[in-house]
């Protein structure tokens, strides 16, 4: 698949997936969730590879990696956003882990060193800036308590693993690690941590059976995680971790959208002057020619 279609797939995936996410809320503990989702993700994705005969024997420093991609992209990330939201709308939370953008420029400068691109640094902060205008209404009158600014911290936190999350699945790229196998068995290391994190804290394993909740599941498994994580992860290793990242601006715009076919949401000019600033900031962040990134050296 073409990059653009790889783009536009995963904005309105991942723009979708909150309607999934609401019939998961509720009995079953987010975190249990969680690890539900991905444990099946990773087990749809390894009968894939068996039915396709992709390799599944890796040495034990590629398995590193892939855990390592596991935990922070599938794991920690979701832990941590979820625990912001204990505290801070989901507004604020999205304006924060837009600032994956620029964590993804330095850390992909820093770890994989790739050069630092000003039209992608610029259109990022612009994308952030129209995303903040759009939650604007849920930004306005927020004040610094003790919560808020603990909130704060999960939020920025999660957004540093999720970026760290893809210089590790761009640096497995780069050393030959199939995307497939590398996200089948990060998911089953991501799906498993979470779940000891989750007992930890002392949830419970509990399950609905209900219509919702499992073809929610089924849906935030097949699509959300198998599907979107393929195409985003296909893209970050063509177009870089720092232009992909600028989906994490247009996917809470696709959600809003479909909030307003479903839910009636009624726009503000604030909104519409924000969704225009993260159209211009996409276009200057993923145009004009991508220098070519210095090899890495290959290793376990």
């Amino acid at each position: 698949m073409q990059n653009a279609g790889l783009y536009i797939l995963t904005c309105l995936i991942w723009g979708s997936t909150w309607l999934g996410i609401k019939f998961q809320l509720g009995v079953v503990d987010p975190e249990i969730s969680v690890a539900y989702r991905f444990t099946l993700a990773a087990l749809l994705l390894l009968a894939f590879s068996l039915y396709r005969r992709l390799p599944l024997r890796f040495s034990p420093g590629q398995h590193f990696y892939m855990a390592l991609q596991g935990l922070t992209l599938f794991s920690l990330n979701y832990i941590a956003v979820y625990l912001a939201e204990l505290y801070l709308s989901s507004g604020l939370v999205a304006v924060v882990f837009s600032l994956i953008i620029v964590f993804n420029v330095f850390l992909s400068a820093l770890f994989l060193g790739n050069p630092i691109r000003a039209r992608v640094l610029v259109g990022g902060l612009l994308g952030i800036a129209g995303l903040a205008l759009v939650f604007q209404p849920q930004l306005s009158g927020l004040n610094l308590s003790e919560e808020r600014v603990l909130g704060l911290a999960w939020a920025v936190a999660g957004t540093a693993i999720a970026s760290f999350g893809n210089i590790v699945a761009a640096r497995n790229q780069r050393n030959s690690l199939p995307i497939v196998q590398s996200n089948a068995y990060g998911m089953a290391y991501g799906a498993l941590f979470t779940l000891l994190v989750a007992l930890a804290r002392g949830a419970r394993p509990s399950f609905v059976p209900s219509f919702e909740y499992v073809a929610s599941l089924l849906y935030l498994a097949g699509f959300g995680s198998v599907v979107a994580f393929g195409a985003y992860l296909t893209l970050l290793g063509r177009i870089g971790p720092d232009r992909a990242a600028y989906i994490s601006v247009v996917f809470p715009v696709v959600a809003l959208a479909l909030s307003t076919l479903f839910e009636g949401l009624r726009w503000e000019w604030l909104a519409v002057l924000g969704v225009g600033l993260v159209i211009i900031g996409n276009a200057l962040a993923l145009t004009g020619r991508r220098p070519a990134a210095k090899p890495m050296p290959a290793s376990s």
